[in-house]
């Protein structure tokens, strides 16, 4: 059987221990996405199985009408915007999910850009490394107000580490985040412009759909302190188009540490906020780690065995009629 998995940015799939579930079969892995539809589809025409990596490609109605021998498509994790999935129950190409969603590698990656912003790390370390001496002031922790944008599973983690640094945890956000601030006895801001106005370090834990994209405009920006730091590990798109670039020039916020692009991957540090000296950005590293993704990738291989075998699936699109392949269960 023939599988493709697209878009290895870490170039490690391959070690993983769940990897053994399909190693024998012929399995091509690319690093660099590719440069256009052209050779995307180029990469994947001889695929019986695509596995998709979260929402590193866009598999369009135009790919897929390009890819005639495509059984499955793979899914790494539980949902990706990037598959047109009515167009897959269309061709007859199922797409099987995962079903984990563990918030702690997220949860620990905004941990570290807190810290890391807040008392320079990244900034001295590069600086030493170049031979720079002496140091810049940074900003404490404990006794500042840690604001927490939505407290869903990620957002109560981050809470609890700032709590555990001593810091005064400030929540807005939906019903259940407010069930959620009352039973751990954190504050509840009245709204979002006290949310925006009183925190030191805002963190964003709201779920991108339909109604929550630009949710972060740039009056709500405009409300930080000078000396605040917003910490966006979520979806870029949560925040208006450019309110953070300007924002972050105007002074307020004074500072952003960043983990997630409106494009990905961003190379050859074609960003603005890349080119700003008050950012801290890391390229989407808020699941990467390894124990997270032997998890999510199991999941996608033990269902890559599952059709092999003709069993049942965990399906983005139940209703899908599958292409027929005959070379099932050899």
């Amino acid at each position: 059987m023939k599988i493709v998995i697209p878009d290895d940015y870490q170039d490690m799939v391959h070690l993983l221990p769940s990897y053994a579930l399909i190693r024998h079969h012929d399995v091509v892995r690319y690093r660099a996405p590719a440069r256009d539809l052209d050779q995307l589809a180029e990469r994947l025409r001889a695929a019986d199985v695509v596995v998709a990596i979260r929402e590193r490609v866009n598999f369009s109605r135009a790919l897929l009408s390009r890819l005639p021998r495509l059984k499955l498509i793979a899914l790494v994790g539980r949902n990706a915007r990037t598959i047109d999935f009515a167009a897959c129950t269309e061709l007859g190409i199922p797409v099987s999910t995962g079903k984990s969603n563990s918030p702690v590698a997220p949860a620990e990656l905004a941990i570290a850009l807190m810290v890391a912003s807040r008392r320079n790390v990244a900034l001295e370390a590069e600086r030493m490394r170049r031979g720079d001496w002496p140091c810049t002031l940074s900003h404490r922790l404990r006794g500042s107000t840690l604001g927490i944008f939505g407290l869903g599973a990620i957002g109560s983690l981050v809470a609890q580490a700032g709590r555990g640094l001593g810091m005064h945890v400030l929540v807005f956000g939906q019903e259940g985040s407010r069930e959620r601030a009352a039973a751990a006895g954190y504050e509840m801001a009245a709204d979002k412009a006290e949310l925006f106005t009183r925190s030191d370090v805002l963190s964003l834990h709201v779920r991108l759909n339909a109604t929550t994209g630009g949710i972060v405009g740039p009056g709500d920006l405009a409300r930080m302190k000078p000396t605040a730091l917003i910490v966006n590990t979520a979806r870029a798109e949560l925040i208006a188009p450019g309110a953070l670039v300007a924002a972050l020039q105007a002074g307020r916020p004074g500072y952003a540490a960043v983990d997630v692009y409106e494009e990905e991957p961003v190379t050859g540090g074609n960003h603005p906020l890349l080119k700003m000296p008050n950012t801290l950005c890391v390229p989407h590293l808020g699941w990467a780690e390894w124990d997270n993704f032997d998890l999510y990738f199991g999941e996608a291989f033990e269902q890559i065995v599952a059709y092999e075998r003709g069993e049942k699936l965990r399906l983005a699109n139940p209703e899908v009629k599958a292409r027929p392949w005959s070379d099932r269960g050899k």
